[in-house]
């Protein structure tokens, strides 16, 4: 048996490890990007995957600190200084990957790069801040590569490009126009979509079971968003309004070798410019410029660049099954304002492959959302986070994956 053959068992438990432990990062991250499947050795492959994730993010110690806009402690309707803020989701992904020539492959995937869902509720003080705040996303790409011999390996360079959805919304509690209005949910509705591209470079020396890639994802310009604050509630007004924002670029290094018959060790780092992401406005449709300073509303979020840090090891058992075990940091994008801090998850995972053409996987992780606050800030001279500040504990995340791989 070459080593080529014994990797080939190897990966199909470490690459469902790794998409686990990314299913759970800073910013929107939900599912990212993954070309993993452009490197299958099959003339034809087509790839299933679907993660679910459960973080467990509580807050306490809630403080309203701007009751004028809305229900507070301070005499404004009340609530409680508790929160269960966070939402389990689904990152589906599903791709067809076939080879032209001896030299070259195409790689057609969906995805769900960005998301994110906080549903803290309406009965607790914050609720001036947030009462729900859902954002998905979907991702349809295409992405080739060409290789040829360099040294003992193949070099493969990589390019691709994608058409991307996102759309969302954002409710929370409205202080009243005058005295004789109540209080009210307003609801920002919006949507937008744009187009992206990547570029790449892999080194592979199959025999050892090794490979280098580096693959960096453009941002998607998304400059036609548009939507709606609905204050139906609150003063009887629909608003329609637009903006623009861009989602960040990536750069990700991946590596794995073979180390010893039936050995496998991986690893990858990732930057994610999630500091594109600060206060986003949306202005009235007419508005002749829209900044800030002349929004109907916006979206705070401050965040700073992601980091991303996996490492792990992966074992054939026998012809059917193997396995891996991973460790992945990832350097929260909050910055004294939200509860996006640090995590650290340890992912397992297990791979049946019953004849040469299926494989099924399987694998789990779970991880430690660190402890904060969350306050008033000012980042770059603007400020955040005026109406609330809470502090939170360290919370548990957990996920689980499976996959279904066909090739011919």
């Amino acid at each position: 048996m070459t080593r080529n053959l014994m990797v080939k068992g190897l990966l199909t438990a470490a690459t469902v490890v790794v998409l686990n432990n990314g299913a759970w990062a800073g910013g929107l991250e939900r599912g990212g990007y993954n070309i993993d499947l452009l490197f299958d050795p099959s003339p034809f492959a087509f790839e299933s995957t679907t993660t679910y994730v459960a973080p467990q993010r509580k807050l306490k110690n809630v403080q309203d600190t701007r009751a004028a806009d809305g229900l507070g402690a301070d005499g404004i309707g009340g609530g409680t200084t508790t929160a269960d803020e966070t939402e389990g989701y689904w990152a589906p992904r599903i791709g067809i990957k076939g080879a032209v020539g001896d030299s070259a492959d195409c790689m057609f995937d969906y995805s769900q790069p960005w998301g994110a869902h906080a549903n803290p509720g309406r009965n607790w003080v914050g609720a001036n801040n947030n009462t729900e705040t859902k954002i998905e996303s979907d991702n349809y790409a295409a992405t080739c590569s060409y290789r040829f011999d360099m040294g003992p390996g193949q070099l493969r360079l990589i390019g691709g490009a994608f058409y991307q959805e996102v759309s969302g919304f954002k409710e929370r509690l409205v202080a009243p126009a005058s005295a004789s209005l109540g209080n009210g949910i307003g609801r920002l509705d919006l949507a937008g979509h744009g187009w992206g591209w990547r570029t790449g470079i892999a080194y592979e020396i199959p025999e050892y079971a090794l490979r280098a890639s580096l693959v960096y994802n453009s941002e998607v310009n998304l400059d036609n968003i548009t939507g709606t604050v609905n204050l139906s509630q609150v003063n009887g007004l629909v608003i329609p309004v637009y903006g623009s924002q861009k989602t960040p670029d990536s750069l990700e290094l991946k590596l794995q070798s073979g180390i010893a018959p039936d050995w496998l060790a991986f690893g990858s780092v990732k930057w994610t410019d999630w500091s594109q992401l600060q206060k986003i406005p949306f202005c009235q449709v007419g508005s002749s410029s829209c900044s800030p300073s002349n929004a109907v509303t916006s979206l705070e979020l401050g965040y700073r660049d992601g980091w991303t840090i996996t490492g792990g090891i992966g074992h054939k058992f026998n012809e059917q099954w193997s396995g891996a075990v991973s460790l992945t940091w990832d350097r929260g994008t909050s910055q004294g304002f939200g509860a996006q801090t640090d995590t650290w998850l340890v992912g397992a995972g297990v791979g049946y492959q019953p004849n040469k053409n299926v494989e099924i996987r399987l694998s789990g992780a779970v991880g430690i959302l660190t402890g904060g606050s969350s306050g008033a800030v000012t980042l770059d001279g603007v400020s955040y986070g005026s109406d609330v500040s809470y502090s939170f504990d360290d919370d548990i995340v957990a996920a689980v994956s499976t996959s279904l791989k066909i090739r011919f």
